[in-house]
This record gives structure tokens, sequence and C-alpha cells, in this order.
């Protein structure tokens, strides 16, 4: 009888195991359904999605050579005589000052000439008894008129300087090194103030904020163009004023280690872009799209969907354009790391044609991302990606066998 229960007992529980699969299965199987349906949804329907929004939760201590901005993260530290290099290239140095420093800079030169010169026409008039009034005879004469005390000497340093004259101070012919002083004040100061002076048009007119100008977008997206599978940012000119002879590349940063088992913590390698598969300048008059395709020659050909967010490279993109209004040449950079790309999404379109026959860019959706309506991203191969990523694993483990052969040589 004991058995008999037994039996019930496994029997009920095994049937009601089979009821549990039988349900999980089905509710594998309609969300399987209903994620091959969301595939076939038309653009209009499918929501929008700021590419900015995910970026935001990227990890912190994610180290990067050059930020959003295009400003360089890498520090020069421990060289020797760095303050002497600077001196000797003093022109740029000055340029490269911040605003603050250079301001400062410019106030103090001036103040400390005046200064400077004060005091030594100070020092000429005690040499020469001009501040022992007690003790002037009827034919004595200063060398420089009423300077009895060093603030008379900085005024008259000042006003010699500024060429202002008021005509109270001024010096005579008595004294000939003072006249020698005079000019050599004037002609030292002068080239002072035409170098401060061309360093602050030369910061000015620099192309640094015409680049900022230039926008590109927070993330990149995989996609398909033209039927190849291709890496898209976007960029636009914010103003109206031209930039010519624009060309973009890229700069893959990745660790990479060679067969000799070196590794190089920032191995450097090319990414082409184009624009509609034309490598020529385009007219960046609206906001473009430029493409990387992914083929066997691309540094990117082993992305995939699900290695991307593991990888550990950065995406640095260059725009080098000449401006139109001042022929100078400008720069713009920005860089992308792997969890600021998007696969299997693409941009919205920015530009329109307006009811009275104009294009008009909607920067509001500048930086918005939609899911790609072509199936094969969401149906690919998986035996294929499989494959790829066994063959990369056993190459991976090769070359490290290799390494540590070639090292256990070497002792």
């Amino acid at each position: 009888m004991i058995a008999g229960f037994v039996q019930m007992s496994l029997f009920r529980a095994l049937k009601k195991t089979c009821s549990v699969i039988k349900k999980r299965l089905f509710s594998r199987e309609m969300t399987e359904a209903v994620r091959m349906e969301t595939t076939k949804i038309n653009m209009s329907r499918v929501p929008l999605v700021n590419g900015s929004i995910d970026t935001a939760m990227l990890k912190a201590h994610k180290p990067r050579v050059m930020s959003k901005s295009g400003h360089s993260n890498v520090r020069i530290d421990k060289v020797d005589g760095i303050y002497l290099l600077y001196l000797q290239d003093l022109w740029t140095t000055v340029i490269d000052m911040k605003w603050r420093y250079k301001l400062t800079l410019f106030a103090a030169t001036f103040v400390m000439t005046w200064f400077l010169f004060g005091v030594i026409y100070y020092v000429i008039a005690f040499l020469h008894g001009d501040l022992e009034i007690n003790k002037f005879t009827p034919k004595h004469e200063p060398c420089v008129k009423n300077v009895d005390s060093l603030t008379g000497a900085f005024l008259f340093s000042l006003e010699s300087q500024t060429t202002i004259g008021y005509g109270f101070r001024f010096i005579t012919e008595e004294c000939p090194h003072a006249i020698f002083l005079l000019v050599a004040q004037l002609v030292i100061t002068t080239l002072i103030e035409i170098f401060i002076t061309g360093t602050f048009l030369a910061k000015i007119a620099r192309p640094k904020k015409r680049a900022e100008t230039i926008k590109f977008s927070h993330c990149a997206v995989i996609t398909k163009h033209n039927g190849e599978l291709c890496l898209v940012i976007r960029v636009a000119n914010m103003r109206k004023s031209l930039l010519i002879q624009c060309q973009l590349s890229g700069k893959l940063l990745q660790t990479y280690e060679t067969k000799e088992g070196e590794r190089i913590l920032l191995n450097q390698a090319s990414v082409k872009f184009n624009v509609d598969s034309s490598s020529e300048s385009p007219f960046l008059i609206l906001p473009l799209t430029f493409y990387h395709i992914l083929d066997e020659s691309s540094p990117l050909r082993d992305l995939t969907p699900q290695n991307l967010k593991d990888k550990d490279f950065e995406l640095v993109v260059l725009l080098n354009a000449t401006v139109e209004s001042t022929s100078a040449v400008c720069q713009s950079r920005t860089s992308y790391i792997p969890e600021e790309i998007h696969w299997g999404y693409e941009f919205v379109p920015v530009v329109s044609l307006s009811p009275n026959g104009k294009y008009v860019a909607d920067f509001s959706q500048f930086e918005k991302i939609r899911r790609s309506t072509d199936s094969t991203f969401y149906n690919m191969d998986s035996e294929k990606q499989k494959l790829e990523e066994k063959y990369r694993q056993e190459d991976q483990r090769e070359r490290q066998l290799r390494t540590m052969l070639l090292q256990q040589s070497n002792v």
C-alpha cells in the first residue's frame, strides 16, 4: 500500500513538472513570436531612442584618450627641462595660455616695466643729487624735472611709456645716460607690446572656436547601407558659413599584442569614412552621415552584437576643414567607446523640405536613433557567429601559447 502511495505521489509530481515545462515553452514561443513580429513594424511606428540616454550610464572608470568635446586626456609627466622647452617656444606658450593667465600676464607686463624703469630713474636722480632739495644750488639742473621721490619716478616712467606727456615732469639735457634710458625704455616696451598684442590677436583668430561649431552625434550606430554593414556617425556644421575641403578620418585605439609578445597599449589603426560610398570632400552645408564599411579590411571587422559591449577600444574621429571666411585650417575631434555604439539602429532623418521650398535641418532629431527595419539584424546566423568566435578564441590561445614558449626560450 505504501509503494502504491509513493508511485501515485511520483506520478502527480511528474505530471505537475510537465505542465510547468509546457507553460514555459509556450511563453517562450509567444515571446519569440512577438519579437519577430516587432521587426516587421512600420518605421513610422517604431519608438525613437535618444542616443545620449544610454551613454549616461557608462562606467565612470572607463579611460578615454580623447573626451567627447575633443580635449586630450593625456598628461605629459617627468620631462627633464620642460619649463626651458616652453620658454624656448615662448610664442606658442603664451598663445596656449588660458585667458585668465594671459590677462594677468598682460597687466603684469605693463606694471612691471613701469616700476622697473621708474626705479632706474629714481637711482639716476639719487646719484645726480636731484633728491637733495635743500642742497640745490641756483645752477643745479636735475636729470628729470619734478622727480624728487620714487612715486614721481614711477609716474614719469608711466607717462613716458604711454606717451601721455602731462608736461609737469620732463627730462633735461643734463644727463645723457637718462636720455639713453628713455630711448631704451620706449624701444623695449614697444617690442613687448607688439609681442603681447600679437599673441592676443593670434589667440582670438585661432580657428579653435570655429571647430566648436562642428557637431558630432553623441553615439554611433551599426546598420546596413547599400547592402553593406557599416559603422555610421553624423556630423553637422552649425554655422551658415561654409567649410571647404572637409576630410573626415578615424583612428582606432586599442591594446594590441604582436607576434613577438610585445604589448602595445594604444595601437593606432586607420579607419576610413565615406559619404555615400564616396571619398571626395563632402559639401558640409547640411548634416551629413559618414559611413565606415565593416569589411575584411576594416580594423572593426570582428565586431558582433554579442561581443560589442565587451570590447575595449576607442574610436577617435577627426574632421579637418578650411574656414571659407578666413582660409584657416580647423580640426574638430570626438571619440566613441563601445558603450556609445548601438548595433541594429539607424539615425532619424533631420533634413526636410518646408512648404515654402526651403530645406530645414531639425536638430531636435539630430541625436535620436531608431531600430533598423532590416530583419537580418534580428535573424542573424548564430552558428556562423559561434564558429567565428571559436576561431578567434583558438587564435588567441595559440598566440598566448606562442608568447609563453618565446618567454621560456629567452629564459
